[in-house]
């Protein structure tokens, strides 16, 4: 059943199954322009065993934001101009550095990993859940790492699916963020309706064409996503900053952290989960903390929902120690 939640002054939809024999709670996180629809497969095949939380994040699926004025908000004002002249990083930075001045309960919420992981610890708080395993998926994985630094005593542990990075390569990140800015732009209601496209989508990013009804889900979560949230988000994330604090993060981190990476991923290439791995304690040179899953691309939860339970399994069977699952 779908809940609602106050977090920060935006309703946040949330799915949580009952209460297991164990202590555990696991709670997944979706990636950018997706939602909590897509861990399904896995939950149902873990809710017998854990509790497991699901939830949209702030701007997307059905975590919508009230309605208001696009130029109330800073960001926005900045990419007002159009999409041809892109908010520059430097912009972006600025807004990012001014919001950090302000104790993360404290300031307007933003968009940048941190931001969503102060979301989650609200939200974790009025759930009550004090035992968790953050599972996150692409953006959603640094959003879990910001989110067991923000909270160690509350999250156990981590897992990444899809998620990795570390490394600024200001060229390829320029023109991510010039082609996402065009893909939010140019996104009408109707392209719901535009025959075959819900197909196109079946093929994008993955190994092999997945299910349409994904490609259906993946076009609805474009359309309906909230249009500061997903630029916000886009922007925010890809900063030269935002980027070089993630292995610092993963560094601090003294819970057990694993990444799960998809051996033909075009998005989140192995060698970039890997880099990131490095930076956690238990990889010793040896990469004990990732899993490669074979003839998989970004969206492992979906491509291969078995294995990627079964990874969740093993790690949380062993406690979460560094040995291979």
């Amino acid at each position: 059943m779908v809940t609602t939640v106050d977090v920060r002054g935006v309703p946040h939809a949330y799915e949580i199954t009952g209460p297991s024999s164990s202590s555990t709670t696991l709670v997944f996180l979706h990636g950018w322009l997706l939602s909590r629809a897509y861990w399904r497969p896995t939950i149902q095949q873990l809710a017998t065993e854990y509790q497991c939380l699901s939830y949209d994040l702030r701007g997307f699926g059905d975590s919508q934001p009230p309605a208001r004025s696009p130029s109330t908000h800073p960001l926005l004002e900045t990419a007002s101009t159009s999409v041809s002249a892109p908010v520059t990083a430097g912009a972006v930075m600025l807004r990012s550095e001014a919001s950090r001045s302000l104790s993360g309960r404290d300031r307007p919420p933003g968009y940048t990993p941190a931001d969503y992981a102060q979301d989650l610890v609200l939200l974790l708080e009025q759930l009550h859940l004090a035992n968790v395993w953050l599972v996150g998926h692409s953006l959603g994985g640094s959003i879990a790492l910001w989110a067991a630094d923000l909270m160690p005593e509350r999250v156990k542990g981590v897992i990444c699916i899809n998620s990795g990075g570390g490394i600024y390569l200001k060229e390829e990140f320029e023109k991510f963020r010039a082609a996402g800015q065009q893909l939010i732009k140019l996104r009408p209601r109707w392209l719901c309706y535009l025959p075959l496209l819900d197909v196109m989508l079946t093929w994008l990013n993955v190994a092999h064409p997945i299910a349409r009804s994904w490609g259906r889900q993946r076009l609805l979560d474009l359309v309906t996503a909230n249009r500061e949230a997903a630029l916000g988000a886009l922007l925010e994330s890809t900063t030269e900053a935002e980027v070089h604090a993630l292995p610092q993060v993963v560094a601090r981190l003294q819970q057990p952290v694993y990444f799960v990476a998809g051996a033909n991923d075009t998005v989140m290439e192995p060698k970039y989960v890997r880099h990131l791995a490095s930076f956690h304690h238990s990889f010793q040179y040896r990469g004990d903390n990732v899993i490669e899953i074979p003839d998989c691309g970004h969206l492992a939860m979906v491509e291969h929902p078995e294995t990627v339970t079964h990874h969740i399994q093993q790690i949380l069977s062993h406690g979460g120690t560094s040995c291979h699952p």
